[in-house]
């Protein structure tokens, strides 16, 4: 299922509610321009109601993994430079894609709406990204979540870049398992 409207595109997954929100981009000898964001064009493309509070943006180098990380919030995530391969893991215990995973390569042509239950991800394929983000709720230490290790066996995920460059706290995250005990591989 396809919606499209001047300047973007709304593509379904095979993850319910995970889109993928194609922007056109125009370029000339000054160099580009693309609406990244624009509420009332993806509402009525079928993007559920969302009302960011919070806008973040990570920068980070060729091999850097972020993630995986499922946030109580839904994200609207968009490579605004760069290259980047984006993992998306189904982490919601009812879903009949419960603990299956999605890749794409996003650039500045693409963006992801992630709901939240979804585990994000990504890994810097160029030699340097910015990574943009809206989230419906405003990060806070005392906000706890479901982390996965980037490396996890029974995910299986075929990072591009190896090794990767990881942070400590995300190399210490737990396996899918032990995030999810009653967890069966498929």
């Amino acid at each position: 299922n396809i919606r499209k409207t001047p300047f973007m595109t709304i593509n379904k997954t095979k993850f319910d509610g995970l889109l993928l929100i194609n922007l056109d981009v125009f370029t000339d000898e000054r160099g580009s321009f693309r609406e990244a964001w624009h509420a009332k064009k993806l509402a009525e493309l079928g993007l559920p109601s969302f009302i960011p509070v919070q806008h973040n943006v990570a920068y980070s180098k060729k091999g850097v993994v972020r993630g995986i990380h499922a946030e109580p919030w839904d994200k609207f995530a968009h490579p605004t430079y760069g290259l980047i391969f984006a993992c998306i893991v189904d982490m919601r215990p009812s879903s009949n894609t419960f603990g299956r995973h999605i890749t794409f390569e996003l650039d500045e042509a693409h963006a992801l709406f992630v709901p939240k239950g979804f585990g994000n991800a990504y890994q810097t394929l160029s030699e340097f990204a910015v990574y943009s983000y809206l989230v419906t709720d405003h990060w806070s230490a005392d906000v706890t979540y479901p982390s996965i290790i980037y490396n996890d066996r029974d995910l299986d995920i075929k990072w591009p870049i190896s090794p990767a460059i990881v942070s400590a706290k995300d190399k210490k995250n737990s396996t899918f398992r032990q995030a999810y005990p009653s967890y069966k591989s498929r």
